[in-house]
């Protein structure tokens, strides 16, 4: 059975994932009002930069409740420097990292596999497409730029959920997760 809390060690890679990804999502917050104002069809393929906190943290910690904790930490984070988006990066965060708890849910914990994590981004994708198309009124647009619009809120996603898992691996080659694994297993933390 998955352990059901974080320890403070497993606490404080989140934060640091969270810091980091963060301070990535306040640019994307600040990137966001000129690319609404100048190319608005890349405004989806910027917010899917919000996946990246859940991505790293469940790949590189494998535990349930890394992914909306470190959300929730990359949230507050990226309030800090852009407050004017503050409901809306907590907002993501809830979205975004609840859909990739209960994706790691319905494999009970114990899928952590890529493939798994590119279908959940497929899933946010479809999130994020359809938020955009609210967001940018889309009949209102051309036949092409529509579908590129669309096209790029759900590969946004996508290709931020290939960099996290690059990222993720790299950390974990560099120790990080070995280090952490071996820790969060330790008998001493029960």
């Amino acid at each position: 059975m998955p352990r059901t809390t974080l320890s403070t060690r497993t606490l404080l890679v989140c934060a640091a994932i969270g810091v980091a990804t963060g301070l990535l999502g306040a640019a994307a917050g600040w990137i966001t009002i000129a690319v609404l104002a100048t190319v608005p069809v890349v405004y989806g393929f910027v917010l899917g930069a919000h996946v990246l906190p859940g991505v790293i943290a469940q790949r590189l910690l494998r535990l349930p409740g890394v992914a909306i904790a470190t959300h929730v930490l990359a949230s507050l984070v990226s309030s800090a420097f852009a407050p004017m988006y503050v409901w809306q990066f907590v907002a993501t965060a809830v979205l975004f990292g609840g859909i990739q708890e209960a994706s790691a849910a319905l494999g009970r914990y114990r899928s952590w596999s890529p493939v798994r994590s590119l279908a959940t981004a497929v899933v946010i994708g479809a999130v994020v497409a359809v938020a955009v198309a609210f967001a940018a009124d889309l009949g209102s647009l051309a036949p092409w730029a529509q579908a590129l619009y669309i096209a790029l809120g759900v590969a946004g996603p996508i290709g931020w959920t290939i960099a996290g898992l690059s990222v993720a691996a790299a950390l974990g080659r560099a120790g990080l997760a070995q280090s952490t694994e071996a820790r969060i297993r330790s008998p001493r933390e029960g």
